[in-house]
């Protein structure tokens, strides 16, 4: 049982230390995963921010005049005009430039007299950069809607509760498209506009300017399919994320695509194919010298056989001359040679008499060496 308990324990431990790194590998998966999320939702809306403008842009519209003049007269001093900013939190254009927008004004006026016999009247627009230049200018033409007596009799007596308790007024709603396809050029850009309302007997309870765009291409489908487009671009860099993650992993845990062994062997064939060539290139070279050591040698020797042989020429005729000499002179010098070469032996001979192939003068000898000259090739 002894043997059998502790493969047990050993299996439950290989078991549980498996269960673990299992459990710790999904953990990280996890993490990684969800942070991998997080990072393409906050990517895909970073992007649609940056890319996407203001859709619309509302603000009030107060207008001014002077009042210099005559109180005694019903109309007033000056056109009614209006100073608008398109610069939001004073830093931000309102307007995107090559971006197409429809600007309109919306004016509140009420159903008086006055405005019933106003008939009709001009509002200008004129646009300006940031040094004040008029960029572009336009002006509409508008009136209120025409009721007749008997319409506003029946009207006010339908809506009488609540005319009487101030829910309902006796007004009318007019919008004034000014541009219907506006774009900001990028080098001057839009930062205000003036609005005026030529007439001086006009009345009005407020007005309001809208600006909307209208988007084209990739625009039109991140507004007006909003969901189908954040899915798309967060998945897009969910995969585009991973596939970096995947391709890190890889590289710093396993290697890479490539194993470093198959990456060490390829360097390796390289160096010996290279040190190969060194190799063929030094032998080629110590061949080339080898041989022209051979010629130059060989030149050598073919002039110093031909020098000696000249030496050897002129030297003989003076030996011939003093070898009479010393058989006139007397046989005991010969003897005495004679005995010497004996006592050496035959087939003996002093390699101090012979230097080069040539036989050295004795001690009491003279030879007279001659260069040979050109009277000696004759």
């Amino acid at each position: 049982m002894g043997p059998v308990l502790h493969w047990l324990q050993d299996v439950a431990a290989v078991t549980l230390l498996k269960a673990q790194r299992t459990l710790l590998q999904a953990a990280i998966l996890f993490c990684v995963l969800i942070l991998l999320l997080w990072v393409s939702i906050f990517l895909y809306g970073s992007f649609y921010f940056s890319y996407m403008p203001t859709v619309s842009f509302s603000t009030p519209v107060h207008f001014y005049y002077t009042a210099d003049c005559d109180a005694s007269e019903s109309t007033l001093c000056s056109f009614p005009k209006a100073n608008i900013s398109f610069m939001k939190n004073e830093r931000d254009l309102v307007m995107a430039s090559g971006q197409p927008y429809r600007i309109s004004l919306e004016l509140e006026m009420p159903e008086s007299p006055v405005n019933e016999q106003l008939g009709m009247f001009m509002v200008k627009m004129s646009c300006y950069t940031k040094g004040g230049e008029t960029v572009s200018s336009v002006g509409r033409s508008t009136m209120l809607h025409y009721r007749s007596s008997l319409l506003q009799t029946l009207s006010t007596l339908a809506f009488a509760p609540l005319l009487l308790t101030g829910i309902a007024e006796q007004k009318q709603l007019i919008e004034v498209e000014l541009f219907s396809d506006y774009k900001a050029n990028a080098y001057r850009p839009t930062i205000g506009a003036v609005i005026e309302i030529h007439s001086k007997r006009v009345h009005i309870y407020s007005a309001q300017l809208r600006i909307h765009a209208y988007f084209t291409g990739l625009r039109y489908v991140l507004y007006n399919f909003p969901l189908i487009s954040a899915v798309i671009g967060v998945a897009t860099n969910f995969a585009f994320l991973s596939v970096i993650v995947l391709f890190s992993y890889l590289q710093f845990m396993w290697g890479g695509l490539w194993p470093p062994d198959q990456v060490r062997v390829r360097v390796m064939l390289g160096d010996d194919t290279r040190i190969q060539q060194r190799r063929e290139e030094a032998r080629k070279r110590m061949e080339r010298e080898n041989s022209h050591k051979e010629l130059s040698a060989k030149v050598v020797g073919s002039v110093d056989e031909a020098s000696e042989l000249q030496e050897n020429d002129t030297v003989e005729e003076p030996t011939k001359s003093s070898s009479l000499i010393p058989e006139a002179s007397g046989a005991d010098v010969g003897n005495g040679t004679e005995d010497d070469s004996q006592d050496e032996g035959p087939g003996e001979e002093d390699s101090s008499d012979v230097l080069g192939g040539r036989l050295l003068p004795q001690p009491g000898e003279t030879i007279l060496r001659q260069r040979p000259g050109p009277w000696m090739s004759l």
